[in-house]
């Protein structure tokens, strides 16, 4: 295949695939085996064999393959020059009319600091473990900021462990100010709010612990917490408006279709396992435990692969029912995004892993939600025995405590927070039947939506009982 053939591979070209490319020894073939990156037409990175060795090939094709190129191959060189841990680039070439590649030494048995957090996030907030992984990334971090540097995509995947180094990838995230020198103040703030932005908010209380760790590698400015918190909550409100846009289009995160006849989307790796659940959706919800049939949805647990699953399909009840509903976005579209939502600000909830809306020229009809199954008692079973004298368990108490505490936060109102919808799960409290939930945009309109949830979550339980009196003093009252 020719470099340029590759931007009409799409998303998933079938592998081992030979490229025909060119530099200074002549033509050559690159036996591309693997894919870990894919921007269809654009840029494609994955493992391969390139006259006889092992690398990592960044392919880059369509009509802005040059640019790309160019900003790669400078980034690359720049953290070369400025002395900072990269993996050493072996080739590098643009053709006119095909595309440009650069090919790495590959760094067999690396493991980015994205795989070592995975492996330590459900430790209590700032373990050794997870503290000996962000101080690892806030280190180097430090060293580029002191040479001038910064790395404009900031996260976890881009630094690698290898041979107990640290290594810095993606050079067409790399910036510079004035090589050699210090980062400014400014830049340096803006930067560890892209980083600090990306961690768990149950970190949050941590910042100035964690900054420590930044300061051992680069002392060169003050830096005052409340001016770094500032860009912190601005680069997250950044990342949540641009992640929520992602949830309803195609992109590396999502695959969305959208025609007359249907509007489907799944989480991208999942499609492939998702496709037929949808369709058969029906079929599987007749087969399975049903916990609700009828009226305007129906739910059930599913086991597809000995896996299991829920599907709640949302039911048109009528053509009076027909007439309120298919001009507007479907409960099971709107129950999607705001499960995207929860996942991506942490919150336990079932994993959404794919939705579907049939619409008959364009005109919405029934929905479909799939999500993971949760396993675990409700809030009302697991206080039964606690309703009489009050006595339920001081850890479930506080995993409420900070579940309404993260609600305030966030300004999350859940619209129907009766007990049935919370659940106990891996020590944490997840909220289930998101159709009603809402962000508010201002405390003014949160405030009211936020009493309305807490009178309906207390009604779960005998005003008079004792339960209902410990919880009513544990909860917050106002936001």
């Amino acid at each position: 295949m020719r470099l340029s053939e590759l931007k009409n591979a799409g998303r998933a070209p079938s592998l081992p695939l030979s490229i025909e490319l060119a530099d200074a020894a002549g033509p050559g073939q690159l036996q591309l085996l693997s894919l870990l990156r894919v921007l269809p037409g654009q840029r494609y990175v994955g493992a391969a064999v390139w006259r006889g060795r092992p690398v990592l090939a960044k392919l880059l094709v369509g009509s802005k393959a040059a640019r790309h190129f160019q900003r790669e191959l400078d980034g690359v060189r720049l953290l070369a020059e400025q002395g900072l841990v990269t993996p050493l680039l072996l080739a590098d070439g643009l053709q006119e009319g095909e595309g440009g590649w650069l090919l790495f030494e590959f760094l067999e048995g690396a493991e980015s600091l994205a795989q070592a957090w995975r492996a330590v996030e459900n430790l209590p907030p700032l373990a050794d473990a997870q503290t000996a992984v962000l101080a690892e990334a806030l280190g180097v971090i430090a060293q580029m900021h002191a040479r001038g540097v910064w790395q404009e995509d900031l996260h976890l995947d881009n630094l690698l462990r290898h041979d107990g180094k640290l290594y810095l990838i993606d050079g067409a995230g790399i910036c510079v100010e004035q090589a050699g020198k210090p980062l400014s103040r400014e830049r340096v703030l803006e930067n560890l709010g892209v980083f600090f932005a990306q961690l768990p908010k149950n970190l949050e209380p941590f910042t100035e612990e964690l900054l420590v760790y930044y300061l051992l590698g680069n002392g060169e400015h003050a830096l005052p917490l409340e001016a770094l918190e500032k860009q912190v909550r601005k680069v997250s409100a950044w990342r949540m408006k641009d992640f929520m846009s992602k949830v309803g289009r195609e992109c590396t995160l999502f695959s969305v279709v959208r025609g007359a006849f249907a509007l489907r989307a799944a989480r991208r790796e999942e499609e492939a396992a998702m496709v037929p659940v949808l369709g058969q959706a029906d079929a599987l919800l007749e087969q399975g435990h049903l916990y609700k049939t009828g009226g305007a949805a129906s739910v059930a647990k599913v086991e597809v692969a000995g896996r299991p699953l829920v599907i709640k399909r949302y039911n048109i009840k009528g053509f009076t029912h027909w007439l309120k509903r298919f001009w507007r976005p479907s409960r099971a579209w709107h129950s999607w995004r705001e499960g995207n939502r929860l996942a991506f600000l942490g919150f336990a909830t079932p994993k959404p892993l794919a939705v579907l809306e049939k619409r008959c020229f364009w005109l919405r009809s029934r929905a479909y939600l799939v999500t993971e199954f949760l396993p675990g008692p409700d809030i009302i079973e697991r206080f039964a025995p606690y309703v009489e004298h009050g006595d339920a368990p001081e850890n479930e108490l506080l995993a409420l405590e900070q579940l309404f505490a993260e609600l305030i936060r966030e300004r999350i109102s859940h619209g129907d927070f009766k007990g049935h919808n919370l659940f106990w799960n891996d020590g944490r409290w997840a909220m289930i039947d998101l159709d009603a939930m809402c962000q508010h945009r201002s405390v003014a309109s949160f405030a009211p939506a936020f009493a309305k949830d807490r009178a309906r979550f207390m009604r779960n339980w005998p005003q008079e009982s004792a339960l209902y009196r410990l919880i009513d003093r544990r909860l917050p009252t106002q936001v």
